[in-house]
């Protein structure tokens, strides 16, 4: 009898034992999970990738849908037929206040121009409240509203860009957007532009 209650004790030891290290494992394997779901959160938040993922996310061209009347796919050849604007000296200044990249020259298109082209759905001309999203192809989102970019001067310096300092723009997609009056344009910054997309507010 003593033996075989010596024999149970051993086989409860070894069986709490596996017990232990089963739970280790599966909290490792979630730790590691949580970790991989956090980066690549962030990176989605800060829109920054390693150099060798950037090409990945260029997108060579711009849809441009919903409550619009006339839906568009925008390409840079479709941007150099509209009205371009240069522009000179611009800054991309970061949440912390620090310059990310300084442009000395850089072409594009007014995001209002894009958007007069697509028509947006207004009933009629009191009709204006409605949003507009830029999203980037890793789904990093800049938003506007109407009168935001139709009723003040920030519309007047919210371009799409595809040219910078006389060169074909790359790494960063072939056409980003950017809001030139941002107190702070890094946020507003959209590289590897994909789609803008009008919604109307419900």
């Amino acid at each position: 009898m003593k033996k075989l209650t010596n024999l149970i004790t051993i086989v409860m030891i070894a069986i709490t034992m596996l017990q232990c290290k089963k739970s280790e494992a599966t909290n490792t394997a979630n730790d590691n999970s949580a970790k991989t779901s956090q980066k690549h959160s962030e990176e989605k938040e800060n829109h920054k990738h390693d150099e060798k993922d950037d090409l990945k996310y260029v997108s060579k061209e711009i849809k441009v849908t919903g409550d619009v009347l006339t839906p568009l796919t925008l390409t840079v050849d479709s941007l150099k037929k509209m009205k371009v604007v240069e522009l000179k000296d611009f800054k991309i200044v970061c949440q912390k206040g620090l310059t990310k990249d300084s442009v000395e020259s850089t072409k594009g298109v007014l995001l209002t121009d894009i958007l007069e082209k697509a028509k947006i759905a207004q009933q009629e001309h009191k009709d204006r409240n409605f949003y507009i999203v830029a999203r980037a192809s890793d789904d990093y989102k800049a938003t506007f509203s109407w009168a935001e970019l139709f009723n003040n001067p920030t519309g007047e310096k919210v371009f799409v860009l595809f040219e910078q300092n006389g060169k074909p723009l790359k790494e960063k997609g072939e056409m980003i957007l950017v809001s030139m009056t941002d107190a702070k344009t890094g946020p507003r910054h959209v590289k590897w532009l994909k789609s803008i997309e009008v919604t109307r507010v419900k």
